[in-house]
């Protein structure tokens, strides 16, 4: 092979290699693009608050016993927020649909926290930046992390925001997506009392 021909070669196989990562780096990024237009499908079910079709129905199903974490480390089990009835909002920072309904879950909270423990559980690693996230948009309730994703993958929840109501004995009654504070309320009245 002479040197002009191998010049080609090699100008060549660089070019498909170029194009090669190109391709790749798009199908990495592609689920993460599906993603945040998911995050906007899920904005316009809003007004009807329901569960999203990804995740699996939990109607009546038990809290799962698993530990999340506050920010500071210490572990708690779920087996021992039971005792009054609970809603646990799953979210997280860079959630669009979680940014718009947390001032609406705080809202409602700060009306019926008697009555009702609010819990936070973010599904990314504790850290301030998380923390101040929720408060910067009043939540005042308690936050917890989920990083590994167990009480997310037992109940098998693909989505967000995804919040559980959940009766003081450990059983999910209901499973809602994104909430206004009115549905909110609604539901508190039909299914927690």
């Amino acid at each position: 092979m002479t040197r002009p021909s191998r010049v080609r070669l090699l100008l060549g196989s660089s070019c498909l290699a170029v194009v090669i990562a190109v391709v790749a780096g798009a199908a990495i990024s592609a689920p993460r693009a599906a993603h945040d237009s998911g995050d906007e499908v899920l904005l316009d079910r809003a007004a009807n608050a329901e569960p999203s079709d990804t995740n699996r129905p939990l109607d009546r199903a038990p809290l799962p016993a698993v530990e999340l974490h506050r920010l500071d480390g210490t572990a708690v089990n779920t087996t021992d927020l039971l005792g009054t009835p609970l809603i646990i909002n799953i979210w997280y920072s860079t959630c669009l649909p979680c940014k718009r309904e947390l001032p609406d879950l705080a809202r409602v909270q700060r009306e019926v926290g008697d009555r009702v423990r609010f819990i936070g559980v973010d599904i990314f690693p504790a850290s301030q930046t998380e923390e101040s996230f929720a408060r910067d948009r009043g939540v005042n309730y308690e936050l917890f992390y989920d990083p590994d994703g167990n009480l997310t993958s037992m109940l098998g929840i693909t989505t967000a925001p995804t919040t559980l109501f959940v009766d003081a004995d450990g059983t999910i009654i209901e499973e809602t997506g994104v909430l206004t504070a009115g549905r909110l309320r609604q539901i508190i009245a039909e299914v927690l009392g």
